[in-house]
């Protein structure tokens, strides 16, 4: 018989395996040597012995191809400068790839609202628009870069061609209030006494909208003064106090200088107006449901409650004291 590698079994043949592999008596460790352990020596001998060297050949082939393949990969997605690339799970440390200033993602939240208000916004029925304007941040930017700012703290809604108060009554579509149908955040500025303006924004539906209608000043006032001052018919020259700088949908678009060149602009991508999403309060504000003002001639549309307001703002234009009482 053969032993395993084709070796014969016979007079000159190797010693057994377990002859070279296992010593009858393990001889003490020569003098200036270090000890090796046992099982480092059988290690040793089972491995040099030829019959064990055919059968460990190919499993030792196939573990060089595996790290032939590891190093290759390991090339493969290190960066071409040699920087060692971290493992998905290691957080990256160093300065950012982008230059710039960046946000810490510590510091930020996915739901944090962005600061222009978008269509998502405005693209809803008139009633539950006019009342979440209420607190959001109207901004007009004059052409030397001035930024002037108003907190929205009344509004009115127009239904549309069944609202027989709103332009849109009947159906009836003008050049003057195109705006009213168009897209949701559109703007329809019109001209009313031959002398004022009114500013309003398009909600869903066709030709219904919400007039804006009284600001809390929150920056540039001076210079809402001062337009305001200049617009004035009859002005005495008595300096305006804070409150009355937009307490009416006609002063408001004085102090932000809105005129019809404002009429059909979009909201959502204007640069010289737009809406700003306000910062949460402490609480949220009780909202005053009471009629429109200076409608009388509409009939039962002239005591629907659609005009919204923020209850105990001095900002507000007109406060009605029986819906006042009704909300609470």
């Amino acid at each position: 018989q053969a032993l395993p590698g084709g070796i014969p079994r016979g007079q000159g043949s190797l010693p057994p395996l377990s002859a070279c592999c296992m010593p009858a008596k393990a001889s003490p460790p020569a003098l200036g040597r270090s000890a090796v352990p046992r099982t480092a020596r059988v290690v040793s001998l089972v491995s040099t012995h030829p019959c064990v060297s055919d059968l460990l050949r190919p499993l030792s082939r196939k573990l060089g191809l595996k790290k032939q393949r590891l190093l290759g990969a390991e090339q493969h997605q290190s960066p071409p400068d040699g920087t060692p690339t971290p493992s998905p799970k290691e957080p990256r440390l160093g300065l950012p790839n982008t230059p710039g200033p960046q946000r810490s993602i510590y510091f930020s939240s996915p739901r944090d609202p962005p600061a222009r208000l978008g269509l998502d916004f405005f693209d809803q029925p008139a009633v539950p628009l006019a009342r979440a304007f209420l607190g959001q941040v109207l901004v007009r930017r004059l052409d030397d870069g001035t930024e002037l700012r108003g907190r929205i703290v009344e509004t009115e809604a127009y239904l549309g061609p069944e609202d027989e108060a709103a332009h849109s009554r009947g159906g009836r579509q003008t050049p003057r209030n195109r705006g009213m149908f168009m897209k949701p955040g559109t703007l329809y500025v019109y001209f009313i006494y031959g002398m004022y303006f009114c500013m309003n924004v398009s909600s869903q539906g066709d030709g219904a909208c919400v007039l804006l209608r009284a600001l809390e000043p929150l920056g540039g006032l001076e210079n809402m003064r001062q337009l305001r001052s200049t617009s004035r018919k009859g002005s005495t020259g008595r300096a305006l106090k804070d409150r009355e700088l937009c307490s009416g949908p006609s002063k408001l678009c004085q102090a932000l200088a809105i005129d019809k060149s404002f009429d059909q602009r979009d909201l959502t991508t204007d640069k010289a107006v737009w809406l700003e999403h306000s910062p949460p309060g402490p609480r949220e504000p009780a909202v005053v449901a009471a009629a429109r003002v200076g409608i009388g001639n509409a009939g039962e549309w002239a005591q629907k409650p659609l005009r919204f307001y923020i209850q105990g703002s001095p900002w507000v234009s007109v406060v009605d004291r029986g819906a006042e009482q009704d909300t609470q």
